[in-house]
């Protein structure tokens, strides 16, 4: 548990595993960021979208690796499939153990990763994560375990695939838009509207966070309510006063796991937006995307956006 994150390099990482430049033809490493990943930011996602979609370009490389830490490898894999124009495979991978551990995943989660970018049959299916052997889609997967090598999962729409004697098998299909599906495009921006997150409970006093979020200039707020978006009525007040000043508020839930379905309390009356099946953190980056081509009043086709992506 003592271990210390972004301590090394990619070249680092290349050369402490033998095996990827036997198999796998590295055509370049390149260190866009060395951070811990609970550190991510904005500008690193779009520094780092820019990149890959120069990269993919070039036709020597078949598909991209990412190393990433597990705490938010889930949102820059959900962005990047948001905003990636390429048919060509990218993969995130990461570690639940560092690379002093008796049982170190690493190595083997970034091997298995480097088969599938370079397989044809991961070619259209999005990005990718990869970890213990197994294959999620960017939408779907989430962090399940704080400290399990097993950390990762899917919950109700289950994974992609798995890699079994170095080779990638894929039994399911992701039937949202992705990647070169997308409409997004990040090319022009220099930066993403701001929208934060609430999270109810109990006893909540988020109305204050609510008025606190919007005094900082926010353009969007994520509710993590209760149960199928439930919103406490202090909270609603809150909210009901933020979009009459332009904020717009997406009804997501905190449970990791179900729908949260379109409620004619919330999305009639008050014109929130239903987050569907994406959790709080994924909404936030839909939203963001989402304000980059339509106005918040345009809840309409911003609803829309959250039942295709």
């Amino acid at each position: 548990m003592g271990y210390k994150a972004a301590s090394l390099t990619v070249d680092d990482i290349i050369k402490s595993i033998s095996e990827l430049t036997k198999d796998v033809n590295i055509v370049l490493c390149e260190q866009v960021a060395q951070i811990d990943s609970k550190d991510m930011t904005d500008d690193i996602w779009l520094r780092l979208a820019k990149r890959v979609n120069e990269l993919l370009k070039r036709n020597n490389i078949n598909g991209i690796v990412i190393t990433h830490g597990t705490d938010t490898i889930e949102e820059t894999a959900y962005f990047l499939s948001l905003v990636v124009k390429s048919k060509k495979p990218v993969v995130l991978v990461g570690a639940m153990r560092p690379s002093t551990a008796i049982s170190a995943d690493g190595p083997k989660n970034l091997y298995d990763a480097c088969i599938i970018a370079g397989s044809e049959k991961s070619e259209g299916r999005g990005v990718l994560v990869c970890l213990n052997d197994t294959i999620y889609s960017a939408r779907f997967v989430t962090k399940l375990n704080t400290i399990l090598p097993n950390a990762f999962g899917s919950l109700d729409f289950g994974v992609l695939g798995y890699v079994v004697e170095n080779e990638p098998y894929f039994y399911n299909a992701l039937d949202k838009k992705y990647t070169f599906k997308s409409e997004f495009d990040v090319r022009d921006l220099n930066a993403l509207p701001k929208v934060d997150i609430v999270y109810s409970y109990a006893g909540t006093n988020s109305h204050v966070a609510v008025e606190a979020f919007c005094k900082s200039g926010v353009k969007g707020i994520i509710h993590a309510g209760t149960g199928n978006g439930s919103i406490h009525k202090e909270t609603l007040e809150a909210l009901n006063n933020a979009i009459k000043s332009g904020v717009i508020i997406v009804r997501a839930t905190r449970l990791p796991g179900g729908i949260v379905s379109k409620d004619e309390n919330y999305e009639g009356s008050y014109k929130f937006i239903a987050s569907d099946s994406l959790n709080p953190q994924k909404a936030k980056i839909l939203l963001q995307l989402a304000l980059t081509k339509y106005s918040a009043k345009d809840t309409k086709s911003i609803q829309e956006l959250f039942y295709r992506y």
